[in-house]
Formats: structure tokens, C-alpha cells, sequence
């Protein structure tokens, strides 16, 4: 397959890049920086780069490619999904030949979008009841992805993600390391859906691979295990040697507060 990624060297691109040549395919990435351009290079990869509002500079590939993959970060994510959706769609219109199969549209959405619940389980066919307001933008899309007409739409719902560089938890370790403070914004007794950054990355190729049954579908990227975030938090104080015992603190903000 002919793959673009959007978002090609973040937390969640890069390795999902890596998993996609590893495959066999051939990946164009898209990135914002020249320097970023050259290690997407080394990795046998085919950067373009461009801002991701610049759609003229690679949403022309959709005349040969196979596959789309959004899966790009920051604060105006909520704006920029839709917008490369559409974006994409015309794209189709203008430059798809007619006899061509649909291309496959991959769209990175979040697990937040359950909201907190301690007492059910919950999985990618659970009705969403309750989103956090975070990320409650995120159902609307998700629908607007596996039901629009001009590509095979599939989305994918990340767990909190672990591994390599850039993960949430990360400061986490820095503070504890550094300030000798293990904290957990929230309260005891709650457990972390969590996924490595890798078999995410394998659980893309998969879904890209098999488009044409996975096709409006939407799948939750999760371990089969949650983690208790008490257990976390003492393993930290173990491996930093951190001497105070762990504790629980006050959420300053709605990232922080939300589904820990």
C-alpha cells in the first residue's frame, strides 16, 4: 500500500510510520520541520514537508495512494480533524480516478471520550455516555468519519499511551526523579487503560490493511489489562528512589482531571 500520515513524527506518527515500512508499505509523512524531514529520510520514509493546513502540497496523492492517516496533535486538533476530513474528501472528488477503490481514511481520536467509570467496563461498543468535556468534540467526528460517503473511514481510540519519549506519564517520572515528589492528579483507587506506543502503531497497519472489512468502524487501542494507578504510583516511588510515600493531589486543569 501507498500511505500518508499526517502528524508523521509525533508520539503516536512516528512509530505508527515505522510499524507501516516495516510492513512493507510505502509511507509518505508529513511534517512541519526539515530537520524532522531528515530522520523520516533515514527511515526509509518519503517526507513531505508542509503545515497541515497546506493541503495543496500532498493531498494531490490521492489519485494513488490507498490510504490516509490523521494523526496529528495540539491544541487545535478538534478544528484541524474536521477540516482534513473534508479537506480530504474534496481531494477525492478533484483527483481520484473514478474507477479507483475508496480510499481508506484513518481518523486518531481518544478513549476519553468514555468518560470516567469505575464501576463498568467499557469497550469500542459501548454507548458513550458521558464524555469528559474535553473531549466530547470527539463523538460528533468520530460519526462524521466512518459515515462520509467518499472514503472507507475508519477511527481509532488510543489509550493512554507508555513507551519511548513524549508520553503523558512522563512527567511523571521527570518530577519524581528531579523533585524526589511522586503525585497523581485525582483520587486513590482508580486504574489506567494504557497501550504502548509500538503495538498501537501495529494495531494502524492492521486497520489499514484490512480497510475494506474494518471499514466504519470504530476501535478502542488498549491493552487487555488496565493498571492500578495506586500500583503505578508505588512503583515509581520503588524505581526513583523517591523517599516520601506517594499521594493524590487536587487537579489544576481539565487535561489533568480528566479520566485519571
Amino acid at each position: 500500500m501507498k500511505v500518508l500520515i499526517l502528524g508523521a513524527t509525533g508520539f503516536i506518527g512516528f512509530p505508527m510510520a515505522q510499524a507501516f515500512v516495516r510492513a512493507g508499505h510505502v509511507v509518505y509523512g508529513q511534517t512541519r520541520s526539515s530537520d524532522k524531514a531528515k530522520r523520516l529520510a533515514t527511515e526509509e520514509m518519503i517526507p513531505i514537508v508542509s503545515e497541515v493546513r497546506d493541503t495543496a502540497a500532498y493531498l494531490p496523492l490521492v489519485a494513488s495512494l490507498d490510504a490516509i492517516i490523521d494523526a496529528v496533535g495540539g491544541p487545535e486538533t478538534n478544528v484541524l480533524s474536521e477540516f482534513l476530513l473534508n479537506a480530504t474528501a474534496e481531494a477525492v472528488q478533484a483527483h481520484r480516478p473514478s474507477h479507483a477503490p475508496k480510499l481508506t481514511y484513518i481518523h486518531t481520536s481518544g478513549t476519553w471520550v468514555h468518560g470516567e467509570d469505575r464501576a463498568d467496563i467499557v469497550c469500542d461498543t459501548t454507548p458513550l455516555t458521558r464524555p469528559i468535556a474535553l473531549t466530547a468534540w470527539r463523538l460528533a467526528q468520530e460519526q462524521r468519519v466512518v459515515a462520509n460517503p467518499h472514503v472507507n473511514g475508519i477511527a481509532i481510540r488510543p489509550s493512554l499511551l507508555y513507551g519511548r519519549s513524549g508520553s503523558l506519564l512522563a512527567p511523571f517520572f521527570r518530577k519524581a526523579c528531579v523533585e524526589r515528589r511522586a503525585e497523581w492528579p485525582g483520587t486513590p483507587g482508580g486504574r489506567l487503560a494504557v497501550v504502548h506506543a509500538d503495538d498501537l502503531a501495529e494495531l494502524y497497519v492492521l486497520a489499514a490493511e484490512k480497510a475494506a472489512v474494518a471499514r466504519g468502524q470504530i476501535f478502542d487501542g488498549s491493552n487487555d489489562v488496565t493498571e492500578s494507578t495506586d500500583a503505578f504510583l508505588q512503583r515509581l516511588v520503588e524505581v526513583s528512589g523517591t523517599e516520601a510515600p506517594y499521594r493524590f493531589t487536587t487537579p489544576t486543569n481539565s487535561l489533568l482531571g480528566a479520566h485519571f
